[in-house]
């Protein structure tokens, strides 16, 4: 039976139409899927077919515990599934764009996996004007990490024992510097999936699972510019700002659009200084983008 050929394994490396899979002996190699499916991430648990000594068919995908994911209106793009912690990187110089902080964490608010804030590069510029930014989502309760990962990683690494973390953030912010720091041979270790893949390089479009110790894993994802939402309906849009929790349901209308409308509790409470008017900004920005002003 076709059953009893399938090998277990987890999906360490993803290159477009290609993928890295680790078995459970710990043998690298390279693997498609059938017909145009592409949707498989790092992180993902699969049955595989084996092709050849190093290359294989992914047969079946194991369900998720979590999904991190981008989309437009055209299509999805998935970052990292089975993680249990988003780690958004930051960084003091280049500044970076609090727009798509606020994305990475509601995407991480509707995936229900932990988001953890660090800021890098606290080295080469003063942080102050920017942990102020960030004072308004330290307030939120999440948590905000100063970092200096050219000379000191160990802060970071409290925050990742024992978790599935993926690493996302905009070009420019030291992600790669981070796992270089995490794992120093992470480059050759790149090099040689790249190998198994016979992609010949380390592409950028490319996504990497490495074992921290047997009870931690880091994801590091491609650079983002853009972080789309569009598979939030509005109610999960809503839901993923967590200030506004214990305001939904009490506006006057039921339809409420928290832009205008009288007797918005969102909006009460953004004059009693309960809600930041900068997120509520970004949340009325949203819903005007998505194209879903009305329920």
């Amino acid at each position: 039976m076709v059953e009893q050929l399938l090998k277990q394994g987890q999906v360490i490396a993803s290159y477009g139409k290609r993928y890295g899979v680790e078995l459970q002996d710990g043998t690298q190699i390279s693997c498609v899927t059938r017909g145009k499916r592409n949707d498989l991430a790092c992180g993902d648990q699969v049955e595989v077919k084996m092709t050849d000594t190093l290359e294989g068919v992914v047969e079946k995908l194991h369900p998720r515990s979590s999904l991190l994911f981008r989309s437009n209106a055209y299509k999805t793009k998935t970052l990292a599934s089975n993680v249990t912690q988003v780690i958004i990187v930051l960084a003091t110089t280049p500044s970076f764009y609090e727009a798509l902080l606020n994305r990475c964490l509601i995407a991480a608010e509707a995936a229900g996996i932990r988001p953890v804030i660090v800021l890098n590069k606290c080295d080469l510029a003063d942080n102050s004007d920017a942990m102020k930014l960030l004072q308004v989502y330290q307030d939120l309760g999440y948590q905000v990490q100063p970092l200096s990962a050219k000379q000191d990683i160990s802060p970071l690494k409290q925050w990742l024992k024992g978790q599935v973390s993926v690493l996302v953030g905009q070009s420019g912010m030291g992600k790669s510097t981070i796992v270089n720091a995490l794992l120093p041979d992470s480059a050759v270790r790149t090099q040689e999936v790249s190998e198994v893949l016979d992609s010949g390089k380390h592409t950028t479009t490319a996504a990497h699972l490495y074992h921290l110790d047997s009870t931690s894993d880091l994801i590091d994802s491609p650079g983002l510019q853009e972080f789309g939402l569009n598979h939030l309906n509005i109610e999960q849009l809503e839901h993923a700002f967590i200030e506004f929790r214990p305001y939904l349901g009490k506006c006057r209308f039921n339809n409420c659009k928290h832009t205008h409308e009288p007797d918005c509790a969102i909006i009460g409470a953004v004059e009693d200084g309960k809600i930041s008017p900068v997120r509520l900004a970004y949340y009325q920005g949203l819903t005007q983008e998505l194209g879903k002003p009305d329920y």
